[in-house]
Parts: structure tokens; sequence; C-alpha cells
């Protein structure tokens, strides 16, 4: 039977509305003003380097595209990668009355490990930059220990509650069931989850609509109803938004490039057609009489262009020459130009894209890494709140409560300065001897705190094995002993002064 729609925060009320809401962002829209507003899948085709081709004039798109794809370069994708490979998580660590300040924290480092996070934290890194943001979705297992799961925002959609930036009011989770070729949607609130399911490939939703048809409640032998209690009390989402300065909804890290990334592949299209057509020198033939094909009528070609053949004929009457060939340095200069505007937008260094160091200084490219750093920083900072809530869901879905409430969490983040070995072992000696305590010197060293625990454990056991039989004595006292054991009288001896005259 239809899902009814038409009441306001019902389950096929959120359906139909995140469902729209999620299906409209993958297309490109076209605002007031003109401007389009890419999509999420035209943001992804940019990531994979199938940038639309440029219609150049004279050629016609049909004979040209195959080397026309070989002319384009992916800079968009090397602009993602830049802050990508510098956000890396080290592990989690908390501090409060009931434990020491700063260390790991065992517990979360090995839900963190149970979900292979290593590896998948770098997912939720790239699709937070490269689709505006991503999702960590956190469940119960049937063990009851938690489970944290990577979501991309084509499949999952969420509604903040009425007056809060954080607070959501409700998930959504829309996908293509492989096994029975249905689709299937998920939707959580705070208090219920509910199933849902339809045959229809490619479903349709409309702002207004008073039911859903074709949608029915997915049941199972433990959700006979098609829905069930949320354990958790929350919406177990938790966006991961790139960008949220410029929109709360999250804006790709690629995403004002795109108009630049297009211009560089019109230049780079326009050098290779004039590298193709005009590098080489083109030769005409004055004089010459042209045959013609008696069955077309059209002109028979006398001379093959290439650049192995030579022209020759018998008539002294025919002259010869070429045009000259294309200059390529103004298309390089071109192309170089729009490369130079693409790194200073994007803050991409500008020896990643040249390619190009010579004679340069480690000071000239920390100089030059200044503003990629900075904006890895502010990233850390934005994905660290979302990870830390994360692990707290996790913590409530283990049934640890008073875990679940702790905000002394703390994601603890890789350097993503590029330093030498030499300078960070300068940097600890000149530290140590300001005062700054050994841990956090093994951290900036770049060790997880997992491996600063071990250290302090193996640290400890190596100053017991090294310490000494008995305590040693300083020089003063040892001299002071001797001296004593000299004046001693010796048991059946007399003194010297005390002994019978020989004589």
């Amino acid at each position: 039977m239809p899902i009814d729609a038409s009441k306001v925060e019902s389950p096929g009320w959120w359906l139909a509305r995140l469902g729209k809401k999620l299906l409209d962002e993958r297309r490109d829209t076209l605002d007031t003003d003109g401007e389009v507003t890419p999509g999420l899948d035209t943001l992804q085709r940019y990531v994979e380097g199938k940038a639309p081709l440029p219609t150049l004039p004279g050629l016609d798109p049909r004979e040209v595209a195959e080397w026309m794809r070989d002319a384009r370069t992916n800079w968009t994708r090397l602009v993602v990668d830049s802050p990508a490979e510098r956000l890396r998580v080290t592990g989690f660590r908390s501090g409060g009355s009931d434990r020491t300040t700063g260390v790991a924290d065992e517990e979360a480092n090995r839900i963190w490990r149970e979900n292979a996070m290593v590896a998948d934290s770098r997912l939720v890194h790239y699709g937070a930059l490269t689709q505006r943001r991503a999702f960590v979705l956190v469940e119960r297992n049937t063990d009851g220990r938690p489970v944290m799961t990577h979501e991309t925002p084509r499949q999952v959609a969420v509604e903040r509650a009425q007056g809060s930036r954080r607070e959501l009011a409700a998930g959504l989770k829309l996908w293509r069931d492989d096994w029975t070729g249905d689709t299937r949607a998920t939707l959580w609130t705070p208090e219920r989850v509910y199933e849902f399911v339809t045959k229809t490939e490619n479903p349709v939703f409309s702002g207004r609509v008073a039911s859903l048809r074709g949608w029915d409640a997915f049941t199972v032998p433990r959700d006979r109803d098609g829905h069930r209690r949320n354990d958790l009390g929350e919406v177990p989402l938790v966006p991961f938004v790139n960008r949220r300065q410029i929109s709360l909804d999250g804006f790709a890290e690629h995403e004002d490039i795109l108009s630049v990334q297009n211009r560089i592949n019109m230049k780079l299209i326009m050098l290779v057609g004039a590298a193709k057509y005009g590098a080489f020198r083109q030769r005409y033939a004055a004089g010459l009489e042209v045959d013609e094909d008696p069955i077309t009528g059209k002109a028979i070609e006398p001379f093959k262009l290439d650049i192995q053949k030579l022209w020759t004929t018998a008539d002294e009457n025919i002259r010869f020459g070429e045009f000259s060939s294309t200059d390529l340095a103004p298309y390089v200069r071109s192309v170089e130009s729009a490369v130079q505007d693409l790194a200073a937008i994007s803050k991409t260094p500008p020896h990643y894209i040249i390619g190009a160091v010579v004679n340069v200084s480690g000071d000239a490219l920390k100089a030059a890494e200044t503003g990629l750093v900075a904006k890895v920083l502010d990233q850390c900072d934005d994905f660290g709140e979302s990870w830390q809530r994360s692990m707290r869901l996790a913590f409530k879905a283990a049934g640890d409560e008073q875990r679940a409430k702790d905000y002394t969490l703390e994601t603890v983040w890789r350097d993503p300065e590029s330093r030498t070995v030499s300078e960070l072992a300068d940097a600890a000696v000149k530290k140590q001897a300001a005062g700054v305590p050994w841990r956090q010197r093994m951290e900036d060293l770049g060790y997880t705190p997992a491996q600063i625990d071990r250290m302090e454990v193996e640290r400890a056991q190596d100053a017991l094995l090294a310490t000494p039989a008995e305590e040693p004595q300083r020089p003063d006292e040892l001299q002071a002993r001797r001296a004593e054991r000299d004046t001693r009288p010796v048991i059946g001896r007399r003194p010297v002064d005390d002994e019978p005259d020989a004589a």
C-alpha cells in the first residue's frame, strides 16, 4: 500500500524530503543569476579526469574527439590529493580527573582498529574533499561491538534540527540492492529506524506529495513492521563537511577551480592542435594542373603531404614553396599562466604542479607550502570534531554511557608540515632544554599515542636494568672513609710508641 507522506515529520514525509534532496544534489543546477552549480556527478567526473571537451571553431568534434581526450590534463586530482595525503589520524587520547592527561585512549584506538579505520578514514577524508562532505555511520553489531562505516553523499542525506547546526533531526540512506535488484532506503530518526523498499530502479521524489506509490515497508523476521526502536537515541550519522566556512553543506576542494581546469584543457587542446596541424611546414605548388576524377568529378590530389615524401615534377613552370611553421611558445606560456592561477586559487605549492625544483632552499620550499599546511590544519580541526563525535557514538553503541559523554577525547593527527628527521631531532633536544615533557617531545617527533605508551614502558624497564647494584658515592665521602679506616686501631696490635725499645 502507498506510504503516507502528507504529515510533517512522518516517516513517509522524511523519505520524500530527504530522497528529493539526495537525488537533486547529483545533478547540476542553474541559479537565478544564470550561474551553474555543479552537482556531485560533475564533481566526480572532474576528479576522474573526464572534464567536458571544449568546442573549437573549424574542428568537427567527431573527428578530433580522440586526440582531444588525450590532450586533457587532470589538474583537479592533484588539487585534491595535495591536502588528502597530509590528513592522517594517528590515534586518540583523552584526559580528565580520573586519568592521566594526554594518555592514549586504548579503547578508542581498539575500536578504530576493529573497524579498519586506519585505511577507511582516508576514504572519508577523500570523499569529503571531492564530494563536499562524507558520513560515518555508527551502529551496534550483533556481538554488542560498535561498527563504523564510510558513507557517501550520493547515497546519504541528513536534515539538521531547526535552530541547530549540529543536531540531526533525520538521516536517510538510499541504495540499490544488487542481490535482489530492488531499491532500498533506511531512515533514521532519534526515536525509530524505518526500512523501505521499491521495485523501481530509478525512484523519483516530489517535494509535495500526499503519498509515495511503489514504496513498501521492508520487513524481516526481527522487524515485521519495517521499523524498530533506535537504541542510540540519536541519528547515527556523523557528517564530515569540507570548507564549511563557505557553505554549511560543504564545498568541494576543486569546486572553485573547475573553470580554470576548463581553460587549461582548452589551451592544451589548442597547443596539441597547433602542433598537429601547424608545426609541420605545409607545402604548396603553383602552376600545377590538377586532374579530375572522371566518376566523381573531384580534383585528384597530385601529391601526398608526408614528412617522409619529396615532391618532384618534370614541368619547369611549376613552382614549389612552403609556409612557415606555427610557433608553439605562446601556447605553452598561456598554459603555464593558467596553471599558475590554479595553484594560487587552490593553495597548491607551485613545485607540485611545475615539477621543476632547481637550486631551491629548504626555507623557500617551506614558504611555498605555507598555504597548503594552513588549509590542512583547518581541515584537521573540522574533521577532528567529527571523528570525536563518531567515537563517542561508538562508545554509546558499546554500552559505555560514561565514555559516550567524554568530551576530553581528542583526535591526534600526523604533523602536516614536511620536516626532516634531523630537524625533528634538533627541535626535540632544544625542547628538552626548555623543559618540555618527554611525552610531548615524542609526539612532536611523530610517534602515535600507542607507540609512546609502549616506549614509556620500555623506557622504565631500561632504567631499571641500568641501575647500579650499589649507590655511587661522591669522591669526598670516599676519601673520608679511607682516612677513618687508616686511623682505626687494629685488634692485637699496640701503637708504635708503646712498644719496648729494641736496645
